[in-house]
């Protein structure tokens, strides 16, 4: 186990409750890019199958939720670009909605 890498998770970890809350309080997908969270989703899998095989200990259970809050985060994004196009059919002059 590396102290190092458990701090990384955590850091990280600290970052996602906030960038989670921002999302669901601003309630659009403006600005976010479901492909990055997909690209973070796939480390966080690698970095689990590696411990798994190679040298399992606690620090999978921090990728393990990580993950779990960025799945949260991409949820979130889909109800948003939802909610986005809502407005925009009910207002068509409004923001523009992501694809």
């Amino acid at each position: 186990m590396s102290i190092f890498e458990a701090i990384m998770l955590i850091c990280f970890g600290a970052a996602w409750p906030v960038n989670i809350y921002k999302s669901y309080k601003t309630a659009s997908a403006i600005g976010k890019s479901p492909f990055f969270l997909l690209i973070v989703i796939v480390g966080y899998i690698s970095g689990i199958t590696h411990k798994i095989l190679h040298s399992p200990d606690f620090v999978m259970y921090l990728y393990g939720l990580n993950m779990l809050m960025i799945s949260i985060d991409l949820a979130i994004y889909f109800r948003n670009r939802n909610l986005d196009r809502k407005r925009q059919k009910e207002n068509p002059e409004s923001i523009p909605v992501p694809r």
